[in-house]
């Protein structure tokens, strides 16, 4: 199993990508900027669905990961409103501590690509997100 930073090393995905980290938990979302950042992407966070559709709509990330579990509006009201009301195909990747598999079918059924539970195992989620990286779309209106 590699080590951390044999994973910086080699997502090479992730070099320049843009990745809209959204978790109201102070702690994971420095925790994810830290590991992106190392793999070389550049990272915004946002602690609300609220801030999350600001900087998606001003900054428009490459990659969306998202907490479900947030006050107010929760990460599938958010993941709604970027496929829906904004017609986005942004990769995305929820984090929910619901691990079940019943759990995992709603977040896929939202629009979400990819479900990992926490609390997060950085590699696990380097090599997912890496993985989405060929979905990026790199079109002018994306």
């Amino acid at each position: 199993k590699p080590s951390l930073e044999e994973m910086f090393e080699t997502s090479q995905e992730l070099v320049g990508m843009k990745i809209l980290v959204v978790d109201d938990e102070a702690d994971t979302a420095e925790l994810l900027r830290f590991v992106f950042n190392e793999c070389g992407a550049i990272v915004e966070t946002a602690k609300s669905a609220a801030e999350a559709l600001e900087l998606f709509d001003a900054w428009k990330p490459d990659i969306l990961v998202s907490d479900i579990g947030m006050p107010n509006v929760d990460g599938y009201e958010l993941i709604r409103a970027i496929r829906i009301d904004r017609h986005s195909r942004i990769p995305a990747v929820a984090l929910t501590a619901m691990a079940r598999i019943d759990d995992r079918i709603k977040v896929l059924n939202a629009g979400y690509q990819m479900h990992v539970a926490k609390p997060v195992e950085p590699i696990e989620l380097i090599n997912i997100v890496s993985s989405l990286a060929s979905l990026v779309t790199r079109r002018p209106d994306a």
